[in-house]
């Protein structure tokens, strides 16, 4: 089993900058791939970002491409995720996830949740 560890969010005004952390216990074949999700009060869980380890793949949803960053750092295990230009759209619950492949919808393991708010 993969635990994923989250660090990170928060509160900040619209416009502002948070940055999200995520280290898995382990590194796995089903880990190939790290992902984000959130879920906004009263929606469905969206996709938000993804990387793999080995070339840093990624992609991303076109809600935040071009304001988020999703990075990863092998040496220390992480991967993370640097929301600029924040919008009170963005406000929700950001999970971390890792799987087996670059998906938009499948993954493995999912993290406990991070709340990020922004106000307007």
């Amino acid at each position: 089993q993969v635990q994923l560890v989250e660090s990170g969010g928060g509160s900040v005004q619209a416009g502002g900058s948070l940055r999200l952390s995520c280290a898995p216990s382990k590194r796995t074949s089903r880990t190939y791939a790290m992902g984000w999700f959130r879920q906004a009060p009263g929606k469905g869980r969206e996709f938000v970002a993804a990387i793999t380890w080995s070339l840093g793949t990624t992609d991303y949803a076109e809600s935040v491409k071009g304001r988020f960053t999703i990075s990863r750092d092998n040496a220390k295990n992480m991967v993370s995720l640097q929301m600029n230009s924040l919008k009170p759209e963005d406000t929700a619950v950001y999970y971390c996830t890792a799987g087996s492949g670059l998906s938009r919808s499948r993954y493995d393991y999912w993290g406990q949740g991070t709340q990020v708010t922004v106000s307007s």
